[in-house]
């Protein structure tokens, strides 16, 4: 008998059950896949060690800048497939390392009850069930998936040469990083997105500030656009990104008797199902689908097993990071959502055309946004789109959840030459 069983080894997974572990429960992760889930093996980790080779790839052809002579660099596509599956692997191995005391089970499951789960052939008995399944790339009807021309963001990631033309349906985070990352790779892009800004949701300045870029570095961007109206002939391949849905088929989740909705996993404020002794977390409740926030709902879950625990999975301080060149990142309420929300608010933004570091390093595209709440003077959002954006977004996280004001930031003593002074220069 476990303490409790978890299916799937994902983010939130993987975290439940190091915490799990710590807490002294008797634990099983049980894994179909790979461990790692789709952030290791499909999605944060392989796409990000892709887009570091661009990057590279990319300062190298502007050397000369900098008074480095590099004649004629060319990519190897197949070294930059192997370096990510090395790195893959090697982080994989490391998880394997920290399940020491930890049961785990490669195989699908199936719950057949409150305290019951078929893996393979054998029912394992356990006192706590965690669903932690994750998601999987949603298909475009008209346009499934095929492998050849149509493909998924997980089927983009095993490609073995490049594709010389490149559609992206989708203006979302996953369509911005590929359109960034197979541009600068040489690949002709196009992006097609319905909604009228790239990166629906994401501050409008910022969208509309990487769509001027992208349009510069040659990337076609065709916004409030039908894919139904697309010529997709012209293309060697067609990547739709339009989301990712929750992956719970085959879980036996009725027989459970865990509700679920639109394929969601329904759960409470305190991550729990419709069974009290069975719990979810990530992207299979639908609620942010990051997996930094899917590793907080694992061990929020978990604690909310443990004796005299009752947590609330509700900290809004949730950042957003987008690898695209140059990178963006987000964090609490944008100028929109305060507004719409009647906030009295100020803003406070910095260009990174005035930063010492940025032109040292030549990179001045993007700016600096912070939002203020103009009676208390309290930081409560904050928008990036510039060099290390994804890196310097975690000083106003820290802001945002100590509640710390506009003047306590300014009177900070930032290094110089940073790119983080930045945030202090832009607050009067």
């Amino acid at each position: 008998m476990y303490d409790l069983s978890i299916i799937g080894a994902g983010w939130a997974g993987f975290n439940a059950a190091l915490r799990a572990k710590e807490a002294g429960l008797k634990v099983c992760l049980i894994e179909a896949a790979g461990l790692g889930g789709t952030c290791l093996n499909r999605g944060c980790i392989p796409t990000k060690a892709l887009i570091q080779s661009a990057k590279i790839y990319s300062l190298v052809k502007k050397s000369s800048a900098f008074g480095i002579e590099l004649d004629n660099p060319r990519i190897n596509f197949s070294k930059i497939q192997e370096r990510k599956n090395k790195i893959v692997d090697q982080l994989a191995l490391g998880m394997q390392s920290r399940l020491s005391g930890i049961d785990f089970i490669k195989s699908s499951a199936r719950i057949i009850s409150p305290n019951d789960i078929k893996v393979d052939a054998e029912t394992i008995k356990t006192k706590f069930i965690l669903i932690a399944t994750g998601s999987c790339p949603l298909e475009l009807p008209g346009l499934e998936f095929d492998t050849l021309k149509v493909i998924s963001s997980d089927q983009i990631l095993s490609l073995e040469e490049m594709p010389q033309s490149l559609l992206i349906i989708g203006g979302g985070v996953i369509g911005c990083e590929f359109a960034s990352l197979f541009s600068i790779l040489g690949s002709q892009v196009t992006i097609a997105e319905k909604m009228p800004q790239l990166l629906p949701g994401e501050d409008k300045e910022v969208a509309k500030k990487i769509e001027v870029i992208f349009k510069k570095k040659g990337i076609k961007v065709n916004t409030g656009t039908d894919a139904s109206t697309l010529n997709l002939s012209i293309y060697s391949k067609v990547l739709v990104c339009i989301g990712r849905a929750p992956d719970i088929a085959g879980l036996g989740l009725e027989k459970g008797g865990v509700k679920s909705e639109k394929s969601r996993v329904i759960v409470n404020d305190y991550l729990q199902t419709s069974v009290p002794n069975i719990y979810a977390a990530g992207d299979c409740t639908a609620k942010v689908m990051l997996a930094h926030y899917a590793a907080y709902q694992g061990v929020t879950a978990v604690e909310n097993m443990l004796v005299n625990r009752n947590s609330k999975a509700d900290n809004p301080v949730i950042p957003a990071c987008i690898f695209t060149d140059p990178e963006i990142a987000s964090v609490g309420v944008n100028e929109e959502k305060a507004l719409a929300a009647g906030l009295a608010i100020r803003v406070h933004k910095f260009d990174f055309l005035a930063s010492s570091m940025a032109r040292i390093i030549d990179q001045t595209e993007g700016f600096i946004k912070i939002i203020s709440n103009r009676k208390t003077q309290e930081i409560i959002g904050a928008s990036i789109i510039g060099p290390q954006a994804t890196e310097l977004i975690a000083i106003l996280i820290m802001a945002i959840s100590a509640h710390l004001k506009v003047s306590q930031i300014r009177a900070m003593i930032f290094a110089h030459p940073t790119l983080s002074e930045s945030l202090h220069e832009l607050l009067p």
